[in-house]
Parts: structure tokens; C-alpha cells; sequence
């Protein structure tokens, strides 16, 4: 069983594996790191990653990306819509206001959500994963952006099962990145915790968090986000820019044309990661448009301008985490900035500005999620042993919850899991109630939630029960916020106490973190004596009382199935596919290597009459490869190949003998005369026999290979390599055989009369070894 973390980007995806060595980040089919997140549509097959990148241009319309920023989200949302302006293919609602995307494939319109679509990136760096460590996977350590919602977090967990994965932990991208370059550190102060704050700049998004750091422990005290600030902001400045130049430069409308806009959008992205290193940049692309060339050119102080309003949205989330953490800019000791959006001039000017520091970049910018997440695996799996490192996460939103639509005061609010509330943390609460309820999380603080984002979270059903007195009965629940950042109802019990007299108060609420409990809570309790002295039996009464969940937009456990065998016939449908190219592949390669072949190495080997057919069968094969045969089944590349194999293996059987009976004919020469040299030893009767079989082994092979010698080599030998070998071989056994018996001979000879069999004739040795031409090694002696 191997130990993975995935870091699946908006725009890459990142493996790293842990091996006995440290971690290792694994390569894909292309010797690369980083993965594209991709996934692509062709009329017959899914091509993924790598494969999606390069079919990418020739299926616009049906290759799906920046998945991560539609999955667990509703359709309506106004940000969501936003981003399906800018997506090629075409979407609808479904029936829960979820996402459907729609794609054409085997002729068929197909629809498929978000899950599903990271179902199968999940699948494919599984396939990836298991390939490079020749193991299977299933444990792992996912890395998901901390504004992640407990929807978006549960449609992670969702498209994981789809894939065949067991997620043991979601992580937040800056806790990931934290616990790879704090685990390895050994120089932090011991005069209290070093604070430092990681900047995430990805493609999409910008993440900040505080991290306090002590020796053998890791805390995080805030997070903060700018959900639609990253890399691709930049790209759209100069796509924009270069979009209206062109217009009027060349009369064309790059809006309008989506395979246009791919390219120049490709371009863009490459002519900023130049201005990062350069001053000013070009900017050429070929017949993007109306078959027109475009150019254009750029210094980075003009780039840097249309950006300011971009770099100063960076603050923002610097100031927000800053504050949460209790904390101000004099008291972080460190700057780590990664991020596949990071490495911008002008971002690391703007960092310096705020933070009062250069901004460290000590750990690889787009590795670090993914490092951290395999190291999180290895601590949770039971398969590696990691030095003790403690890991306290936290939530980046309040939680509330409602009872029958009525929210449950906590103190003076209605936060029952606070901004900042550990990971993993729970509240037990208890509650008078007398029959079935409903408890429902919600988001407490709509502010610190991306925009659209709805406040509630899901429905928990409790019951149904009955209590047998009303006024008596308590049920006590716990509520559980997981390892995964989500809300859940671990249990609910039903507590009955019978007592003949008094009142009992009911009101508890009490607090459990990182399962143990660290909070008191008031109970009145119950006096067993009346007012008048005497003592009142009490009996108490426990039940569990069952807990349903209904969430809108997850996924049942009958469409996961259905989600499941899906997948599984796509894959089915993916390997036949590229069954048949393979073997598309292996008759184009055969009728290449056999028209040069024929012609030169087997020119010799075959008649007039073979090569003009075979060459005739060549050229048709070859004619309806790229006619009627570019789309066939496999069946009938194989049934091709084999046709032209039954014209051409005769000729090849003759060329491949000749060398082979060259061989066997030199063979069997020296072991007749090793076997004459060996015969000395014989007694005269059992040598003289020898020689005779040798002497007609001799004759045979002489004149069999004097008559081959007169045939032409473009008809089947009179004397095939392997009658040769039969020969060689009844030699060696007759050698074999004569040996063994002057063996069992001069061994019985030599026992003295106690170790012989009682009765005439000479004792009988069994041998055991090892035979070659004219030698038998012996392994085992005993006597019979």
C-alpha cells in the first residue's frame, strides 16, 4: 500500500508520494511534474492530463477545465456564471441547481457534473500513481483551497470514491505547504513560537495564513482568501489588452472566435512569465484569426500599470489574516510566497511593501502543496513511522445551528463553532425534546463566506423517537466538525430519568476539542431526598435515536453507484481504444518493416511469384489503412496483420532457420567429437557402440547439409535447424546414459562388502545432478 498526496490545481495537478527515502513528486507520461488538469472528449475516447492538453485544440468545445472552481457550486451563482463566460463548452442547470456540463461523445449528447469530471482526474493520477510505484492506492491526502464550503468539501470526498480513493484527510493548501517546511526546520526560537505567514498565489486564487510554529508542533491561527485574484487575473489584463489592439490593428474580433481566443489566452500566459524575467516581451502568434498573423509588444512597466488595480486587491487578504491572528505586521518573523502566480516582480514588491521583509522563497513554489499533503498521509497511515508532529488546523468560518428553524444561543451569540475553531472539534449538546427534531448547520457570518455562497449547510434529522414522559426526557447529541472540515451529527441519545418527585433542568451545551472534552457546563442536579426526608428512586433509561441527513446538491449513495459504473464503462471504453491503436500501430509498423525488409534482408529467401504478392498485400493494407481502415475495430487491424504474417512467415521462417541451423550444425559437430574423446574411459562394448551412433550422427549431418547446400534459398531447407537440435540432443542422451552407467559401475565397485544390498549381484546407486554435453554433475548419491 503506498502513501500519496494530490494537490489538484486549477490549472495543474501535482502528485507526491512518500518512499523510505523522503518524499518524491512522481512523474506522468511525459516525464513532467506537474499534470494538466484537463479532461477531453473525442468522438470515441477520453483523453486526460497530458493527453487532454495536446487534443485539447482540436476539441474545444468538449475539453472541460477549472473544474475545481465549479465543483460543489450552484449554477445561479452570479461568480459561477461569470466563470462559465469564459469556458468553451456548453451547461445547463439540473434539477438540485447544480452544474451540468455537456459534452459530446460516441455520437451522443452526455451530461456530466462537476463530480464526475473530477472523478476523473481523481481516476487517471490514481492510474498514474499505481503505474510509477507498481502498488496499488488507496489512501490519500487531497489539498483543497481553505474557503472551500462543507458542499465543495463533500463533492471532493464524493468524486474520490467515485475514483476508488480513501481520503483520509482534506487538507488546506497553507497547511500543507506549512507542515512541508516546518516539519524539516530545526532553527525556530525557543524564546516562543516563530510566526510566519504563507501567500498562495495560484492560478485562480489567493490564500494567506498565519502559522505559529514551535518545536515539534504546528498551529494555524488564521486564513484568509481572495477567491477570484490569481495568476489568470494577469493573463486576462494582457488578453484584453492585446484583444483590443488587434481589433483595431487588424480588423478582427478575437472574442468571437473561440479557438482564437484559446491561443491568444496560451500566448498571453507565456509572454507574462517573460516580462517576470524581462524588461519588455513580443508577442507573435501565427495565423490566429482570419488567416491573419498578429504581433504585438509590451514593456512590463505598461504591464505593471494595467495591473495595479490587481496588486493592490493583494493587501486585502495580508490585512484580513493578520488581524484575525491576533497579530500585527512587527510580530510575523517570515515571508513564504508560493504559488504558481507568485513569481510576478510586481507582486513581490507589493509583499515587501506590506510585510516590512523580502519575501523567502525556501520551498518550491508549485511542489509544496502536494509534498505536504504525502507527509500528512504518512503521519495518518499506519504503514509509515514519522517523528511526532503536531498539526492543528483550523476553520476559516463561524458555524451555527438552528433547532426546528429556531438558531440555538451560545453564549451571546448563535456561534457554536467559531472562526478558528480547531480541526477536528466537537460539541455535545443537550436538548428537551420529546420527539423527532431537526438540527440545521448553518453559516453564522455571511460576510466571511465568498460571495454567493449560501448560509445553509445541510438538514440532520433526528428521530423518529418518543419519549415515555415528555417533561423528563433529554436527548443528548453530539456534533462533530471532521478531520475534513465538514459538519456532521456524530450520535444522538435519548436519557430518560424516572424519580417520583422534583424537576430536573435540561440546558446543557458543553464543548469537545480534538475529542476530549475541554469545556464545563452547568447541570442542576436532582436531590434524591423529598422535603420531608424521604429518599425518591431514580432510574435512568439510554436510547439511541437514529440520525438521517439530507443535504442539497450531494450525491446519493444509489447515484454514486451509478457514478461508479460509469466511470468504469468509460475506462472499459478508454482501454479498448487504445487496444485498438496499438494494434492500428503494430500493422502500419509491419507493413513498413516488411516492404524494407523484403527487399533487402529477405531478398534472397523468397520467389518472384512470394515478393510480387506479398508486395501487392502490402500496398493494399497499406491503402486501406488510410481509407477505409482509419477507423476500425481491433478485430480487424488483428485479422489484417494476421493475413499478411501467413504470406510473410515463410520467408521469414527460411532466413531465420538458415542462421539458426548454421548454429546447430557447429554444435552438433563439436559434440560428436567431444563424445569420441570422452569414450576412452569406456569398457570396449559401450564405447564401440558409442562410436557407432556418433559415426552415423556424422553421415546423417553430412550429407543432409551437402544437399541443403545445392538448394536455392527460396524454398523451403530439406534440412530445418531444429532436426539438427533433435539430433544433438539423442547424442548427448546417449553419452548421457553411458556415463551414468560406468558411474553406477566404478561406484559399486568401490563400496566395501558391509555397505552392499544381502544377495548376488553388485549394489545399485541412484544419482541425481545435472547433465551437459559431456559432462554430469552430480547433486545427490544414495543407495538402493
Amino acid at each position: 500500500m503506498s502513501v500519496v498526496g494530490f494537490d489538484i490545481g486549477n490549472e495543474k495537478c501535482v502528485i507526491a508520494a512518500v518512499k523510505q527515502r523522503g518524499v518524491d513528486v512522481l512523474l506522468n507520461d511525459e516525464s513532467k511534474r506537474e499534470t494538466p488538469a484537463l479532461v477531453c472528449f473525442g468522438e470515441k475516447q477520453r483523453f486526460l492530463g497530458s493527453a487532454a492538453a495536446a487534443s485539447a485544440m482540436m476539441h474545444p468545445k468538449t475539453t472541460v477545465s477549472q473544474v475545481k472552481r465549479l465543483i460543489g457550486r450552484k449554477f445561479q451563482d452570479p461568480d459561477v456564471q461569470n466563470e462559465l463566460r469564459m469556458l468553451p463548452f456548453e451547461t445547463s442547470e439540473g434539477q438540485d441547481g447544480g452544474i451540468l456540463i455537456h459534452l459530446k461523445y460516441l455520437g451522443e449528447t452526455h451530461r456530466f457534473t462537476p463530480v464526475q469530471i473530477m472523478a476523473m482526474l481523481f481516476a487517471h493520477l490514481k492510474y498514474m500513481t499505481e503505474t510509477n510505484l507498481g502498488l496499488p492506492v488507496l489512501d490519500c491526502v487531497i489539498g483543497i483551497p481553505s474557503y472551500f464550503t462543507d458542499l465543495q468539501r463533500r463533492a471532493y470526498l464524493d468524486a474520490a470514491k467515485i475514483a476508488g480513493l480513501k481520503p483520509l484527510r482534506l487538507m488546506h493548501d497553507c497547511t500543507a505547504t506549512a507542515l512541508g517546511y516546518g516539519i524539516y526546520k530545526t532553527d525556530f526560537s525557543n524564546a516562543g513560537p516563530t510566526n510566519v505567514a504563507f501567500v498562495d498565489i495560484g492560478h485562480c486564487d489567493t490564500q494567506v495564513s498565519i502559522v505559529s510554529f514551535e518545536a515539534g508542533q504546528m498551529r494555524i491561527l488564521s486564513h484568509a482568501f481572495d477567491n477570484s485574484l490569481g495568476g489568470r487575473d494577469f493573463d486576462e489584463i494582457l488578453f484584453g489588452y492585446f484583444a483590443a489592439c488587434f481589433k483595431e490593428q487588424y480588423n478582427i474580433d478575437v472574442y468571437s472566435n473561440v479557438r482564437a481566443s484559446i491561443r491568444l489566452r496560451a500566448a498571453c500566459e507565456k509572454l507574462k512569465k517573460v516580462l517576470s524575467a524581462n524588461a519588455e516581451a513580443p508577442l507573435n502568434i501565427e495565423c490566429l484569426m482570419d488567416e491573419k498573423d498578429v504581433k504585438g509588444f509590451i514593456k512590463r512597466e505598461e504591464f505593471e500599470k494595467l495591473a495595479s488595480g490587481l496588486l493592490e486587491r493583494i493587501n486585502i487578504p495580508c490585512t484580513k489574516a493578520i488581524t484575525d491572528a491576533g497579530l500585527t505586521v512587527g510580530k510575523i518573523h517570515a515571508v513564504e510566497l508560493v504559488g504558481s502566480g507568485s513569481r510576478i516582480p510586481a507582486i513581490t514588491r507589493q509583499l515587501a511593501s506590506f510585510f516590512r521583509r523580502e519575501p523567502s522563497r525556501t520551498i518550491n513554489a508549485s511542489e509544496c502543496v502536494a509534498r505536504g499533503c504525502a507527509l500528512q498521509c504518512a503521519m495518518l497511515s499506519p504503514i509509515f513511522r514519522v517523528r511526532d508532529y503536531e498539526v492543528q488546523d483550523c476553520i476559516p468560518f463561524s458555524i451555527g445551528f438552528s433547532l426546528d428553524k429556531t438558531p440555538i444561543l451560545q453564549g451571546s451569540n448563535y456561534v457554536l463553532f467559531p472562526r478558528g475553531q480547531p480541526i477536528p472539534s466537537a460539541i455535545v449538546l443537550q436538548l428537551q425534546r420529546s420527539s423527532l427534531f431537526h438540527l440545521e448547520p448553518f453559516y453564522a457570518n455571511p460576510n466571511e463566506l465568498p460571495s454567493g455562497v449560501p448560509s445553509e449547510i445541510s438538514c440532520f434529522t433526528i428521530g423518529p423517537f418518543q419519549a415515555s414522559n415528555s417533561e423528563r426526557a433529554r436527548v443528548k447529541v453530539k456534533v462533530q466538525l471532521n478531520l475534513h472540515g465538514i459538519v456532521n451529527v456524530e450520535s444522538a441519545m435519548l436519557i430518560e430519568e424516572h424519580v417520583d418527585d422534583s424537576e430536573l433542568s435540561t440546558k446543557e451545551v458543553r464543548h469537545v476539542t480534538n475529542g476530549s472534552e475541554d469545556g464545563t457546563y452547568m447541570q442542576s442536579k436532582p436531590s434524591n431526598a423529598s422535603a420531608d426526608g424521604k429518599t425518591n428512586d431514580k432510574t435512568m433509561r439510554r436510547l439511541e435515536i437514529p440520525v438521517s441527513e439530507n443535504i442539497n446538491g450531494t450525491m446519493t449513495g444509489v447515484e454514486l453507484m451509478e457514478a461508479q459504473d460509469k466511470e468504469l464503462k468509460l475506462a472499459q471504453q478508454d482501454r479498448t481504444m487504445e487496444q485498438t491503436k496499438e494494434k492500428k500501430n503494430a500493422l502500419e509498423s509491419y507493413v513498413y518493416e516488411m516492404r524494407n525488409k523484403l527487399f533487402n534482408t529477405y531478398r534472397g529467401f523468397a520467389s518472384d511469384e512470394e515478393r510480387e504478392g506479398i508486395s501487392k498485400s502490402l500496398q493494399e493494407t497499406e491503402e486501406w489503412l488510410y481509407d477505409d481502415g482509419e477507423d476500425e475495430t481491433e478485430g480487424a487491424y488483428t485479422s489484417k496483420l494476421e493475413a499478411l504474417k501467413k504470406l510473410v512467415d515463410p520467408v521469414e521462417n527460411r532466413f531465420k532457420d538458415e542462421e539458426a541451423r548454421t548454429q546447430a550444425s557447429t554444435d552438433l559437430f563439436k559434440c560428436i567429437a567431444d563424445i569420441r574423446m570422452s569414450t576412452k574411459s569406456l569398457p570396449n562394448e559401450d564405447r564401440e557402440s558409442i562410436l557407432n551412433e556418433c559415426n552415423k550422427a556424422e553421415q546423417w549431418l553430412t550429407e543432409k547439409t551437402k544437399q541443403q547446400d545445392s538448394l536455392p534459398k527460396n524454398i523451403d531447407p530439406l534440412l530445418w535447424s531444429n532436426l539438427s537440435l533433435a539430433c544433438w540432443n539423442n547424442c548427448t542422451n546417449l553419452c548421457f546414459n553411458g556415463f551414468q552407467e560406468m558411474y553406477e559401475y566404478n561406484v559399486a565397485e568401490g563400496f566395501s562388502s558391509e555397505s552392499r544390498q544381502q544377495g548376488p549381484g553388485p549394489a545399485r546407486i541412484k544419482i541425481k545432478g545435472v547433465r551437459s554435453i559431456n559432462k554430469f554433475t552430480v547433486s545427490h548419491i544414495s543407495l538402493e
